[in-house]
């Protein structure tokens, strides 16, 4: 009769505990690579899009620091043709989460970044289909960007990532601001 109470209790304490446990999320030293895609400067991702791979590590606070290479390619109309705008760059920087829940499900962090890189137009073909010429050039670019992140754990290694960004690159012969609108997935790996 003992070990069937000791069985109910056990049960019982089981249920009345579910659901009151929070995951070892964003402790110091866990890392983390993502993968982030969005479009560039609107909605339209015809207009412009770009890629991004990052690799990230948890500090104090679920603050993190953040590490990663970017394709961006924004397209501009000549007639009937599409000219490609791309940038490759490189980009390291810090996030403060300002807002979590109490369970580590969802954070929202403010991070800047330095990124620097390269600039092509039309991959470097100056001559178009008509007989113009483009006359802007390729350039080494450089300057930084304002994030706004949104992370919700799906599981305790997998994170759906929502961000906003507004890069100043300097450098550009086209522009020196893009909005960035993009969704990601990170994976835990420690």
């Amino acid at each position: 009769m003992k070990k069937c109470i000791a069985f109910l209790l056990t049960v019982i304490l089981c249920f009345v505990c579910a659901g009151g446990a929070s995951a070892q999320r964003t402790l110091p030293g866990q890392r983390g690579l993502q993968v982030t895609a969005g479009t560039v400067n609107g909605l339209n991702p015809n207009e412009g899009f770009y890629s991004e791979i990052a690799f990230s590590q948890y500090v104090q606070s679920a603050n993190k620091w953040v590490f990663g290479i970017e394709y961006l390619e924004k397209r501009h109309s000549y007639k009937d043709l599409e000219i490609p705008q791309s940038q490759i760059t490189g980009d390291a920087g810090y996030f403060l989460n300002f807002l979590s829940d109490p369970h580590k499900i969802f954070f929202l962090s403010l991070g800047a970044s330095a990124m620097a890189g390269y600039e092509t137009i039309n991959w470097n073909k100056k001559l178009l289909f008509d007989g113009a010429t483009i006359t802007n050039k390729d350039n080494f670019i450089y300057g930084g960007t304002l994030t706004l992140e949104m992370e919700l754990y799906l599981t305790d290694r997998i994170v759906f990532l929502v961000n906003a960004r507004e890069r100043l690159l300097m450098g550009s012969s086209v522009g020196n601001f893009n909005t960035q609108l993009g969704l990601g997935i990170k994976f835990i790996i420690n």
